[in-house]
């Protein structure tokens, strides 16, 4: 058998048997939204201004999908303050329609989406060469890059088959 393909079919079945849910799924955004509580600088660092810029409903939304997958499932992230901390109280299909006065989307290629988790480049230069495209409050988003930073990172933390589409596309 080529080694090409053993390689890519034991890459396959790893992924497979691995039970990782498909990226940018409901369920693998359930566990990014546990992951980001974890996270001390996302907690605390986006507790104060940030969060609280969410036109008084007490929740700001995050949308995000894999553009080579096509927008038709994404998924969506409710940061809310609690306790003083940034917190994500749900992870999982969209159930708001985002105010992109105060709330965000964001869309990459998945390759890019890994490239980013895995801390390659942060989200200045995913923008500035078009790897991540971005609607929402761009000057609020570049005041916290340290926290953007690390929410991008939660793709590279959070266990995900790539190799699939979500459902639906």
């Amino acid at each position: 058998m080529n080694r090409f393909f053993l390689t890519a079919a034991l890459t396959f079945c790893a992924s497979v048997s691995s039970g990782a849910p498909v990226l940018m799924t409901p369920d693998w955004m359930a566990q990014a939204c546990e992951a980001w509580n974890k996270n001390p600088i996302l907690t605390s660092e986006l507790a104060e201004k940030w969060v609280k810029n969410d036109k008084k409903r007490g929740y700001k939304i995050v949308h995000m999908y894999r553009t080579d997958c096509g927008e038709g499932a994404p998924v969506e992230m409710k940061i809310e303050s609690k306790d003083g901390q940034a917190m994500c109280t749900y992870g999982g299909k969209p159930q708001n329609t985002p105010d992109y006065d105060v709330d965000y989307l964001m869309h990459a290629k998945s390759d890019r989406w890994l490239e980013m988790g895995k801390g390659e480049y942060g989200p200045m230069k995913a923008m500035m060469f078009g790897r991540l495209h971005f609607s929402g409050p761009m000057m609020e988003a570049m005041s916290v890059m340290g926290p953007f930073e690390q929410f991008l990172l939660l793709v590279g933390e959070v266990p995900s088959d790539s190799a699939s589409c979500p459902a639906g596309n």
